[in-house]
């Protein structure tokens, strides 16, 4: 929950903005404004007050404790110019409440952290647990100093600064910050910090009845004696049958971690060192705890071992066992759209996904449109026109190198651009994100009025891919249905003939006079319109930088604007301007 908290009239008028925009998380802290920031404080994760700064420092200090648990706040000035993030940067979330407070408000965000400020990675901002002297070797990050970095495994991070490398490629690590990336316990001091990737399932067996500090102590000794940290712990696994066992469900519960389980017949048929007949009568499995880590695959680490009776139970037999499965790093690619061209159709989440990769992928005119978007070090492996295919094997070997890849197309990657290619060539051993953009037809059809308010088809006219024969038959199908038609790639220097053989087709079935509009490089600077006729419009007027957009029977051209009714009962008045919702 966000909490909004005011004190003049102005800083109410845009504190209502921010509840209007976020019903259901912004909750309005009425009254004196020292009482209002101390409920707010107490009950919500992050706040956002339009006073001064000043005075916000001053009401705050009393009540601070910890940075990882203290709210993050967001300052907002009285002209609703600047959203500040004055306190949890990172860990509270308020660079990120900046961000979204400013895009409301259309403010400027602030943002104090040093990592933030230069565009570098904060390595508290990964997602993952971090431990040791992570100011130390931050700075370290910032100043341009040499990192050593020391990873077990390639991790999907984000990009991490040039200046944080390999020691072999160091020319003096002995006086570099380490930055480790592992799942061991590793000596730790000045200028080390530790990320601690999700990396190790635990499996657990448990009789009935087994007490959870037996449980959680057996995984804490487990781990400790192999020299692993329980901070690496992606989740614990079991059999079905456990699911509810309580001791269970409270070592997931008091590890922090999630609890999953598998059917007794999938563990039956993974290969363990240590089988038992005891489960398999119990639970019909020869083995829990090992078959449950090593189900996805895997490294066993720690074999199964039983847990030890606590004091005063001895005699009795142990009622949990363990085994650790070391797991290897999915790679991830995120497949981009970046919408027509202009920044502000960019939408939020394509930002994130690009700030989130340490590898992109894309044409060199699409990675130059959002080059200075992404985090230094970032790696960018960009190709020319026609090489679509190549890009896409590219990205998803780049991806199961375990890296995370971003593979930009425009518009959105889905719409005859990249998201097919990538996905054919992606098996199930990367994960894949999706990122939708604004397509060229929504782009265009916004600039012309609202082409497509009924039924309506994309066709592309580029028979480098499909042949002529097929794209006929389907511009056939749309002019019979008098669907709405939407020409990609409509004509080129070396393609001169498509378009008009289309427009004919859909002149057998529409009036001379149906609305035709013509959108080049819709959202850009150069950007041009116009709405004509299917008998007057040109085919030479037109290349593969255009959209062109050809109505039904329904579609009019009503001042200036290319309309089509939501349905046919409006058509009558259409052409007058009016009727129609």
């Amino acid at each position: 929950m966000i909490g909004l908290i005011s004190a003049t009239a102005a800083g109410a008028a845009a504190r209502d903005r921010l509840a209007a925009a976020w019903p259901g998380r912004a909750v309005v802290y009425e009254g004196p404004v020292r009482a209002a920031v101390h409920r707010a404080f107490a009950e919500c994760e992050q706040l956002v007050c339009f006073l001064a700064t000043g005075a916000v420092v001053r009401l705050l200090a009393p009540l601070l404790s910890d940075k990882s648990a203290d709210p993050g706040v967001v300052c907002v000035d009285e002209a609703g110019r600047h959203a500040v993030a004055l306190l949890g940067g990172h860990a509270g979330g308020a660079n990120a409440l900046a961000e979204a407070v400013a895009e409301v408000l259309d403010a400027t965000p602030v943002v104090t952290t040093a990592t933030d400020a230069a565009g570098l990675l904060g390595l508290d901002m990964l997602g993952l647990p971090v431990e040791g002297d992570v100011a130390g070797v931050s700075r370290a990050m910032l100043d341009g100093a040499p990192v050593e970095l020391r990873a077990d495994a390639l991790w999907p991070l984000p990009a991490l600064p040039p200046n944080v490398a390999p020691g072999s490629t160091l020319p003096d690590p002995a006086d570099a910050a380490v930055l480790h990336i592992t799942d061991r316990v590793v000596e730790s001091g000045a200028r080390r910090a530790v990320v601690r990737p999700a990396s190790l399932a635990v499996g657990v067996g448990a009789s009935r009845g087994a007490p959870v500090d037996e449980v959680v102590g057996l995984v804490h000794d487990a781990l400790r004696e192999a020299g692993l940290s329980p901070l690496s712990i992606a989740e614990l696994v079991t059999v079905d049958a456990k699911a509810d066992e309580p001791g269970i469900v409270a070592a997931a519960a008091r590890l922090g971690v999630p609890l999953r389980t598998y059917a007794a017949e999938a563990l039956a048929r993974v290969e363990v060192p240590n089988p038992s007949g005891a489960p398999l009568a119990a639970v019909g499995t020869p083995s829990v705890a090992e078959a449950a880590a090593l189900v996805e695959g895997g490294e066993l680490l720690v074999p199964k071992r039983k847990s030890t009776p606590p004091p005063g139970s001895e005699g009795r037999a142990a009622m949990a066992t363990c085994a650790v499965v070391r797991r290897a790093p999915r790679g991830r690619l995120a497949v981009v759209g970046l919408g027509p061209g202009a920044r502000d159709l960019l939408t939020p989440r394509a930002r994130e996904e690009l700030r989130r990769a340490s590898v992109l992928v894309g044409l060199d005119q699409y990675v130059d449109q959002i080059r200075d978007l992404l985090r230094p070090g970032t790696t960018v492996l960009e190709s020319g026109l026609g090489a679509e295919e190549e890009r896409a094997r590219t990205a998803v070997a780049e991806a199961r190198e375990g890296r995370a890849v971003a593979l930009i197309g425009s518009g959105d990657a889905g719409v005859y651009a990249m998201a097919s290619p990538a996905l054919a060539e992606a098996g199930a051993d990367i994960d894949v994100v999706g990122v939708p953009g604004v397509t060229a037809a929504l782009a265009a059809a916004a600039v012309l009025g609202a082409p497509l308010g009924h039924d309506h088809v994309s066709i592309s006219l580029s028979d480098l891919h499909t042949p002529w024969e097929v794209i006929e038959r389907r511009v056939r199908a749309a002019a019979e249905a008098d669907i709405v038609v939407t020409f990609y790639n409509p004509r080129s220097r070396g393609r001169a003939w498509q378009l008009p053989e289309a427009l004919s087709i859909l002149a057998e079935h529409r009036d001379p006079a149906t609305p035709v509009g013509v959108v080049r490089n819709a959202s850009r600077p150069d950007e041009s319109a116009r709405v004509t006729s299917l008998a007057a419009l040109d085919p030479a007027a037109v290349d593969m930088m255009t959209v062109v957009t050809v109505g039904n029977t329904a579609t009019r051209q009503i001042a200036g604007r290319m309309v089509t009714p939501r349905g046919y009962r409006w058509q009558s008045a259409a052409g007058t301007g009016e009727g129609g919702r």
